[in-house]
């Protein structure tokens, strides 16, 4: 039975209810309402409740075949589904079978010489995005760990900065570079009058999770759970409906490092991501014990932090070329 129009609004409100109630971010609640759609339509509309697992099997191959989707692409696209199906509509699959898998290429991370990352930081204008790429390479931030830095997740007497539910909703501390608590400081004096002048207008909260809103009420005007990288302009909560200022963007961010990059002349590709790589490599460079990076960086897994070993095996790093020991030659 193909759906109404008026079933598909009820089937995506009860995906963001769940998704709000698991506490997952808005970027995932998005993402999965977005995914659930795609599915309905590539199957005329048809409600989940009437397809199975072949036709969930039929819409992952599409992407992977006709689409050409990337490997992670299309396994959040199984995420999504299989959210849908057994914590939305209560739903449990059986095996879903055999996929056309993408394959995911086997690269090795980008990582920018101590060169071209102090060329790069030259090439950055002063202000709140400068001090976040720091960040970035100097504490191994993901981007979107470092907007959503709370003040009181700055620890400067111990050098650290505690991230809270990072990727995989896990907690971890990495450094805090001293080089950075002064400039960091004059910073949160200017995010702090903004603040203080945000409440004298009534509008001086900021989002928090369900959990922590019920137990402190007045937590969201409180300075320590403020954002380090506010926003310049107040905004509208796109689930709450309050006006408030929410963290920076990650765009805005992401456009210094590309504008920055260019003026370096920087040959690689240098994102946002590089930096973090950059960051692990260059302390496995100095002899940092590739376990205190794995917890440095949050990493699940070591061999995901094995990476880098395997990006200082083959760059021919403490090399030398034997055209090099030949006397007197030259090009």
């Amino acid at each position: 039975m193909s759906g109404s129009p008026n079933q598909s609004p009820k089937l995506l409100d009860r995906v963001r209810q769940t998704c709000r109630r698991r506490q997952y971010s808005y970027h995932t609640e998005k993402a999965y309402v977005r995914w659930v759609t795609r599915f309905v339509r590539f199957h005329d509309t048809t409600h989940p409740r009437r397809l199975d697992e072949d036709d969930i099997r039929a819409f992952l191959n599409h992407l992977a075949s006709d689409r050409n989707v990337a490997a992670s692409t299309q396994n959040q696209a199984l995420s999504a589904l299989l959210f849908l199906y057994e914590q939305v509509l209560g739903v449990e699959l059986d095996d879903i079978g055999p996929l056309d898998r993408v394959d995911r290429p086997k690269r090795l991370p980008t990582v920018l010489s101590r060169d071209e990352v102090q060329r790069l930081f030259s090439a950055l204008s002063s202000g709140p995005n400068r001090l976040v790429v720091h960040l970035l390479y100097g504490s191994g931030l993901r981007l979107s760990e470092a907007l959503r830095l709370r003040i009181k997740e700055l620890d400067f007497d111990h050098s650290r900065i505690h991230v809270r539910d990072g990727k995989g909703g896990k907690d971890r501390t990495t450094v805090l570079p001293e080089r950075l608590h002064d400039p960091l400081r004059r910073h949160l004096k200017t995010v702090r009058a903004q603040h203080e002048n945000d409440c004298a207008e009534g509008m001086g909260g900021v989002y928090l999770p369900d959990a922590i809103e019920e137990k402190y009420p007045n937590a969201a005007t409180e300075w320590r759970w403020q954002y380090v990288f506010p926003s310049t302009q107040l905004s509208e909560d796109p689930r709450s409906g309050a006006v408030r200022r929410h963290h920076r963007s990650d765009s805005a961010v992401q456009r210094a490092v590309k504008k920055a990059a260019d003026a370096a002349e920087i040959e690689k590709r240098a994102t946002c991501h590089t930096l973090r790589h950059s960051f692990a490599t260059h302390l496995l460079q100095d002899g940092t014990d590739v376990r205190t990076i794995q917890r440095l960086l949050g990493h699940k897994e070591l061999r995901t932090t094995m990476q880098y070993v395997h990006v200082l095996e083959q760059s021919g790093e403490g090399i030398t070329s034997p055209l090099d020991t030949l006397p007197g030659e030259s090009a």
